[in-house]
């Protein structure tokens, strides 16, 4: 069985409350449900903090193991060299996703400092975004 582990940042655990004209009304966890029903023989994990260190533990502990990582650093995306730094040590390929198009939102989330080092970036999709970073891994 392929193991992925599914990793979000900061603010993704109001997905569903925080503003749903732009992240939808759905909560995560109900999503992983389908998710997880959609593709029984994948074992999908699931993590989230609003912790930059946590994340940064997460990728360690899973990224030699895991058979892939889905990545919404949130805006940690637009910071943070010490993620970039962790995916790039890490064995396991990295798809960076946005719910939402970045692109077409404001200018400072259009620069992402973990793109270059990620295998692929899917955004734009809604939530859907997931199950194509789980079908491109």
């Amino acid at each position: 069985m392929r193991k992925f582990q599914i990793i979000n940042g900061p603010n993704l655990n109001l997905l569903g409350k925080r503003e749903p004209a732009v992240y939808g009304h759905t909560s995560f966890e109900d999503y992983l449900e389908v998710l997880r029903a959609t593709y029984p023989s994948f074992k999908i994990d699931y993590y989230q903090s609003n912790a930059e260190g946590e994340l940064i533990d997460k990728i360690h502990e899973t990224g030699f193991s895991y058979d892939g990582i889905i990545l919404n650093a949130g805006a940690y995306t637009h910071t943070s060299v010490a993620l970039r730094d962790a995916i790039q040590a890490v064995e396991a390929p990295v798809v960076e996703v946005h719910i939402s198009n970045v692109h077409a939102r404001e200018e400072f989330r259009r620069c992402s400092l973990i793109s270059a080092v990620c295998k692929g970036v899917i955004a734009g999709f809604g939530l859907k975004s997931y199950e194509l970073a789980l079908l491109a891994l």
